[in-house]
């Protein structure tokens, strides 16, 4: 059960959150109810701040990706602090929700919290706010994969696995960009694919080996790993696919469905969470995976 600390503490920003609050509306009472208005309040100023940030110069001579990250948790610092204090919105939610009123207002894209009174207006407005998240990811993934970059190995390489990653997403919500910069960084941009004897393509672009549990084909290569810090090259077996689709939606199942990568999935909001929790999470031993990968997804596909 999560308590009113936790509440007043964390800020609903992702589906995960979303579910926490949900959970605590079943807590019937005024201060769950403020509680839950003010996560709102902070969401709706984080939202203002982050659409502020994009709006101006993110190139200057002093902008990176940490300076990013950085500038991100400061951001949603500044939004729960604000919120705590009051801008008036979560008091107008309270009201609305307590006295079981609903206001006429123009319908948009944007659906309000409905007039059900008390914590069971705050649980029907959570589910619908994650069936939009839901929807809003679904709508991402079906869109077509546009390199922000000029080279033309990232556009040809965007333009013959795109299809793939997107189905795969759309199955897993994993983002499609963030898998095509794994797929990129694993396998060179494809000019690094693990081949058979017979030189024929396993088409295992993310580098998955081949463990007991495998009852797949395997093909053996010699792979770099890092032990305590030193490379060293080993032959591995690794797992072989029919074809690039099979690949993606073996990877996309293997991050979704593992527990060992949970923390993955729910960093899939964020790249540089995303690159840091695969780290984490021993997908690789290379010590600056997480930094490679990071630059890949958000210099080469334009994800943030």
């Amino acid at each position: 059960m999560i308590g009113k600390a936790d509440i007043s503490e964390n800020l609903a920003f992702d589906t995960k959150g979303l579910d926490a609050l949900r959970q605590s509306a079943h807590n019937n009472s005024p201060e769950a109810l403020k509680a839950a208005a003010t996560q709102f309040e902070a969401l709706f100023v984080n939202m203002l701040m982050k659409s502020m940030r994009q709006a101006g110069s993110q190139d200057g001579m002093f902008d990176s990706e940490q300076s990013r990250m950085y500038t991100s948790m400061l951001d949603q610092q500044l939004s729960q602090k604000m919120a705590s204090r009051g801008l008036g919105l979560a008091d107008a939610m309270v009201r609305q929700m307590s006295n079981n009123a609903m206001s006429q207002v123009v319908q948009s894209e944007v659906q309000s919290p409905p007039a059900l009174g008390g914590m069971a207006g705050i649980d029907q407005y959570l589910q619908q706010q994650k069936q939009s998240i839901r929807a809003a990811k679904l709508v991402e993934n079906t869109q077509p994969i546009v390199s922000n970059s000029g080279l033309k190995h990232v556009q040809e390489f965007t333009q013959r696995l795109g299809a793939e990653a997107q189905a795969a997403s759309a199955e897993t919500g994993i983002p499609a960009k963030f898998m095509l910069g794994q797929a990129a960084l694993e396998s060179g941009w494809g000019k690094r694919e693990i081949k058979a004897l017979d030189g024929t393509s396993s088409h295992n672009v993310f580098g998955i080996k081949a463990t007991a549990s495998w009852k797949g084909r395997t093909v053996e290569a010699i792979t770099t790993e890092y032990i305590n810090g030193v490379p060293q090259q080993r032959v591995e077996k690794f797992r072989a696919y029919d074809s690039y689709s099979d690949a993606f939606k073996d990877y996309a199942r293997l991050i979704s469905n593992n527990p060992r990568y949970q923390n993955v999935m729910e960093s899939a909001g964020d790249p540089t969470r995303f690159a840091q929790a695969l780290q984490k999470a021993g997908y690789a031993t290379d010590p600056h995976y997480a930094q490679k990968l990071n630059s890949i997804i958000r210099h080469s596909f334009g994800a943030s």
